[in-house]
């Protein structure tokens, strides 16, 4: 219904509109930094509160390597072992997994030098939500990704997690896997004028002739979103589902305060 009374060709807010994201500060560094761990190979981490842009940073980056050089290999975290940890990195490098966990560590090793020497493939591991990770899993990564007694990384690690990443990593425990790591960035919500243009870039891509959201509502959702994209996109819905049935043309700060009640927040 909000599409027709403000005359769009599509959902400006929609987490699928993913040609034509918005490039803020904070993703041209996240990107930036992963360009670095690619040329340096490594482990890296990025961190970000829920809906900071971590996904799409990672997909982005992913979908830019050659796939002649590179083998991504994307591991969702789940409430699984640490032993279907070890399969589900075997069964993404290509390989039936064995059994044992002693067999998979080799089997895993085998398979990691054999692309990387063979044939000049570099493995890249995107491991995500790695803040519920268990305790162990951090200890057998630290083996898991040692090759030649650390002298060699025939790969490209990134982990993924609310900042309480950084957190699990510190304790002494997982000392030695937090020291090897040679990237760390965390996502910044959008700065106040970001947000402005974030939201004026997607209704413009969602085919707005004309304004649509005034100066104070754009103030009011940089104040109550605090810059995080997916808590922009829920605001900015609902104010367009809202203003439709108020009939207003150009939305306000009323109208942005009376979506954000509506959503909770």
């Amino acid at each position: 219904m909000y599409k027709a009374f403000y005359s769009l060709s599509g959902d400006p807010f929609s987490k699928e509109n993913n040609g034509n994201f918005f490039v803020s500060q904070s993703f041209k560094e996240a990107k930036a930094r992963l360009e670095y761990l690619q040329k340096s190979r490594g482990m890296g981490i990025i961190l970000g509160e829920p809906g900071a842009g971590k996904t799409y940073v990672l997909r982005t980056f992913s979908s830019s390597l050659n796939s002649a050089l590179y083998r991504v290999i994307y591991f969702p975290l789940s409430t699984g072992t640490v032993t279907d940890f070890y399969r589900g990195l075997v069964k993404g490098l290509g390989e039936e997994p064995r059994f044992r966990k002693v067999d998979l560590f080799e089997q895993f090793q085998r398979r990691v030098l054999s692309l990387f020497k063979d044939k000049r493939i570099t493995p890249v591991f995107i491991l995500d939500e790695m803040h519920i990770a268990p305790a162990k899993m951090f200890t057998d990564m630290g083996l898991l990704f040692n090759f030649n007694m650390d002298s060699l990384n025939p790969f490209v690690l990134i982990m993924s997690g609310l900042p309480s990443l950084q957190e699990r990593l510190n304790v002494i425990s997982t000392q030695p896997l937090n020291q090897r790591i040679l990237m760390r960035y965390c996502m910044e919500p959008l700065e106040k004028e970001e947000v402005r243009q974030y939201v004026e870039h997607n209704l413009e891509c969602a085919g707005a002739k004309h304004t649509i959201f005034g100066e104070d509502a754009l103030e009011a959702v940089a104040s109550l979103s605090q810059g995080w994209p997916r808590v922009i996109n829920n605001l900015c819905l609902n104010c367009l589902l809202l203003g439709s049935q108020r009939k207003k043309e150009i939305i306000d700060s009323e109208i942005v305060r009376l979506a954000a009640q509506e959503t909770g927040m």
